[in-house]
């Protein structure tokens, strides 16, 4: 039986954030299976992303062994983010 997933405290913040400026954004972090916290869409591009705290240290914002498979092995855009900034970076 799966244990109940890790959500990162700015995760709310974030999405929040990017829904407040015409994103949609679908939380996926209850998926599992080193599937990304969030996806995130606009002008017909999406984007699958990785949350990590920037706040914790650089040993607690490493990828876990199912999320590193993962983003390896996707064929789409799979990113890592802190902060809204990075997300945004993405779309330009």
């Amino acid at each position: 039986m799966r244990r109940k997933a890790k959500v990162d405290s700015n995760q709310r913040s974030i999405v929040t954030e990017l829904r407040e400026r015409g994103f949609s954004v679908a939380v996926t972090s209850q998926l599992g299976n080193g599937f990304p916290d969030i996806v995130v869409g606009k002008r017909g591009a999406n984007l699958l992303v990785e949350l990590k705290d920037g706040d914790k240290p650089p040993s607690a914002q490493k990828l876990t062994a199912d999320e590193l498979k993962f983003a390896v092995t996707w064929r789409g855009s799979v990113i890592v983010a802190r902060d809204v900034d990075e997300v945004l970076k993405w779309f330009g």
